[in-house]
C-alpha cells in the first residue's frame, strides 16, 4: 500500500466523530491493507511495534524537528519548526505546511530516499532501522533516515508520518474500534477477536491470522512464555459490595511493590533456562532484577507465565516504601551495587500459564491452586511456607476479612485485594471481579497538569501541584501509543501538603523538562507525571472543570510505574463521591 493512500484513509477518520462510521473506515482499510495489513493494523493506532514488544523508536522532538527542517530547505531551521509548532500547536499541521520533494540532491539518495512513490512498507522497514540506531553517531543517521522519508512526503503523508514518529497519531482509533473493524472485515465473532488479542498483545498479528486463517487460526492462537500481555487490573470497592456480588470473595494481602510479569522456560528449545520479567507497562525490566531471576531458575520446572509484584525488603524482611523499589527498576547499570542497596523480592498471586496450558480461561481458585504447585517444593507443603507464594483467603465472613487486613497492614503492606473466586483472567481490563481496598484514606491517580513556584526558601522549588483526572468515560482502555491532553482532562483540585522539602526538590526535578509555559508564579505542564493523591472527601466545586474538588488532597507518591493514559477517570471520581 502506498503510503500516501494509507494518509488519504487515515484523514477521512480523522475527520470522522461518530464510532460506527470510524469503525467502517478502519474496516475498509484492513480490507485494502494487501500484504501490509500487519503494519497497518498497528499504524492506525498510533503504533510501529507490536503492543507486547518494548521496541521504542527513541525519537525526540527536536530530532524529528531537525529532520522536518532539513526536508523542507535550506531556509528552514529547527527552530522555525519549532516556533511554528507553537503557533499551529499540533505537528501534524506543522509538518503539512511545508512543501517537501525538493531536495532530492545525494543527501535524500545516501539517506535511502527514491524518487518512487513511498509505501507503507518502506515507512516501516526505515523506522525499524530508525529503532534499532544507538551509539555515537546515532542522532545524526536518525536525522538521516527521517530526512529520506519527510523528504518524499505529500502534505498529507507528512502530517501522519510527523504524528507517527512522535506517537501523537490521535484520530480517534482505539483497541476497540480495531477490535470491531478486524470482525467486520474479515466476518469473525467479535469475541473471538478480543481472546486473540488477549493471548497475542498484536493488533498486527491477529488481523493477518483473521484475514488468511479464518476463526480456526483465531483460535489456535495461544499465550506465549517470553511474549507479555497486559496485565488485569482492579477497582477500588467495598467488603459489602463484594461479599454481596459474589456470596464468598478471595482475600489477598496487597503489598506496596511494582507489578511484573515473570515468563520462564526452562529448557527453551536448548540445554539453557529463558527468563524474562515484564513490568506492568511491558517493559522488559530483567536485567535490573537478578533477584527474581533466580528465584525462577530454583524454582519452576516447566514453562510458566506468573502474574505478581516484587517488593523491598529490609535486613529483617520488612517491606520498605514503594520507592525503594523504583531504585531498582530504573537501574541500567551497576545492578550489583543497587542489589547491595536494595534487596527486592518475588511475591507472585496469578498463574497465567503453566506446563503448555493456558490458564485465562480458568477460575482464580484453579489458577492459584496451580500457583501454588508451581512454587512449592513438594505437594503437602502448607502455603505459608511456600517462597514467593501470595496467600489466599476465600470467606464470606467480613469479620474474618478485617483480621486479614489488619494483619495485612501490620506486616507492612498496603491492606488487602478482594476478588472473586471464579473471575477468569481479563488482560488489560479494570474490572469488578478484582477490587483494592485501602487503609484510612482513599486514594486516586492524578495527572499534574500545572503548578507553581514556592516562596522564601522555596522559592526554586515548584509546589502546590494542579491535579486532573481522564474525562473519557473510563470504560475502555486506551491504546498504548495514544497521548492524553488537555482536552481530555479535567481538574480536581490542587495538592501542597504530605510533601517535604527533600521531596519538592526531587518532584522539581522530574517536572521541569515537562514545562509547557510560564505566567509569574504559575506554570503549565504537560500531561506526563501522576501522582498518588490521597483525600477525606469528594465534593461539588464551581472551581474546577471536573466539577468537583478533592477535600484535604495529601500526597502520597509519583507512580513512576503509570503514566496519564492509566490515571483515574472522571467516572471513578463520580462513583466514588456516591460510595
Amino acid at each position: 500500500m502506498e503510503f500516501a493512500t494509507f494518509a488519504d484513509r487515515v484523514a477521512a477518520i480523522d475527520a470522522e466523530s461518530a464510532d460506527l462510521e470510524i469503525i467502517a473506515h478502519v474496516r475498509e482499510l484492513l480490507e485494502d491493507a494487501g500484504d501490509d495489513l500487519a503494519v497497518v493494523a498497528r499504524f492506525v493506532q498510533g503504533r510501529v511495534f507490536p503492543a507486547w514488544q518494548s521496541t521504542t523508536l527513541d525519537i525526540g522532538p527536536n530530532t524529528c524537528y531537525e529532520a522536518i527542517a532539513r526536508a523542507a530547505g535550506t531556509n528552514v531551521s529547527a527552530d522555525d519548526v519549532e516556533e511554528r509548532l507553537a503557533e499551529v500547536g499540533e505537528i501534524g499541521e506543522v509538518a503539512a505546511g511545508y512543501d517537501f520533494g525538493g531536495q532530492q540532491g545525494l543527501g535524500a539518495f545516501t539517506a535511502g530516499g527514491t524518487s518512487d512513490a513511498l509505501t507503507v512498507r518502506e515507512v516501516f522497514e526505515t523506522l525499524v532501522d530508525l529503532a534499532a540506531t544507538s551509539g555515537s553517531g546515532s542522532h545524526d543517521t536518525k536525522v538521516d533516515l527521517l530526512f529520506g522519508l519527510f523528504n518524499r512526503c505529500e502534505s498529507a503523508e507528512a502530517r501522519y508520518l510527523a504524528r507517527l514518529v512522535l506517537s501523537e497519531m490521535r484520530i480517534g482509533v482505539g483497541e476497540g474500534a480495531v477490535r470491531d473493524a478486524i470482525s467486520e472485515a474479515f466476518d469473525v465473532p467479535g469475541e473471538r477477536v478480543e481472546r486473540a488479542l488477549q493471548v497475542s498483545n498484536d493488533y498486527g498479528q491477529v488481523a493477518r491470522v483473521a484475514r488468511d486463517d479464518g476463526l480456526e487460526g483465531l483460535d489456535a492462537m495461544d499465550l506465549e512464555v517470553g511474549r507479555p500481555v497486559q496485565a488485569m487490573l482492579a477497582q477500588a470497592g467495598t467488603v459489602t459490595d463484594a461479599l454481596e456480588e459474589w456470596d464468598e470473595a478471595a482475600v489477598e494481602w496487597k503489598y506496596d511493590g511494582a507489578r511484573v510479569q515473570l515468563h520462564h522456560d526452562p529448557e527453551n528449545g536448548t540445554d539453557a533456562a529463558e527468563t524474562r520479567v515484564f513490568s506492568r507497562n511491558m517493559e522488559d525490566v530483567t536485567n535490573a532484577l537478578p533477584e527474581v531471576v533466580e528465584f525462577a531458575e530454583h524454582t519452576l520446572e516447566e514453562p510458566a507465565i506468573l502474574d505478581g509484584e516484587v517488593v523491598a525488603v529490609d535486613d529483617d524482611g520488612t517491606p520498605l516504601p514503594f520507592q525503594e523499589v523504583l531504585k531498582r527498576f530504573r537501574r541500567k547499570h551497576d545492578v550489583a551495587k543497587a542489589r547491595e542497596d536494595v534487596e527486592v523480592r518475588p511475591v507472585f498471586f496469578d498463574c497465567l500459564h503453566a506446563g503448555g496450558d493456558d490458564l485465562l480461561a480458568e477460575s482464580l481458585t484453579t489458577r492459584h491452586e496451580r500457583l501454588e504447585g508451581l512454587l512449592a517444593d513438594d505437594p503437602d507443603q502448607e502455603p505459608e511456607s511456600v517462597d514467593g507464594l501470595s496467600l489466599l483467603w476465600r470467606t464470606d465472613d467480613p469479620d474474618e476479612i478485617e483480621s486479614i487486613d489488619a494483619k495485612a497492614l501490620e506486616g507492612g503492606h498496603e491492606g488487602i485485594m478482594l476478588k472473586d473466586p471464579d473471575s477468569t483472567y481479563s488482560p488489560g481490563r479494570r474490572g469488578k471481579h478484582w477490587r483494592k481496598r485501602k487503609p484510612d484514606v482513599e486514594t486516586l491517580d492524578c495527572v499534574v497538569t500545572g503548578a507553581e513556584w514556592g516562596e522564601g526558601r522555596r522559592a526554586t522549588f515548584l509546589g502546590t501541584f494542579e491535579l486532573s483526572v481522564r474525562a473519557d468515560d473510563g470504560g475502555e482502555r486506551r491504546s498504548a501509543d495514544a497521548a492524553v491532553d488537555s482536552q481530555n482532562l479535567a481538574t480536581v483540585g490542587k495538592v501542597a501538603t504530605g510533601i517535604t522539602d527533600e521531596k519538592l526538590e526531587e518532584l522539581t526535578e522530574l517536572l521541569e523538562p515537562h514545562l509547557a509555559s510560564e505566567d509569574g508564579q504559575e506554570v503549565d505542564l504537560e500531561p506526563e507525571i501522576v501522582f498518588e493523591v490521597g483525600y477525606e472527601e469528594i465534593q461539588t466545586s464551581p472551581t474546577y472543570s471536573s466539577g468537583y474538588a478533592l477535600r484535604f488532597p495529601r500526597f502520597q507518591a509519583v507512580r513512576h510505574d503509570k503514566d496519564p493514559r492509566d490515571a483515574d477517570s472522571l467516572e471513578r471520581l463520580e462513583r466514588l463521591r456516591e460510595v
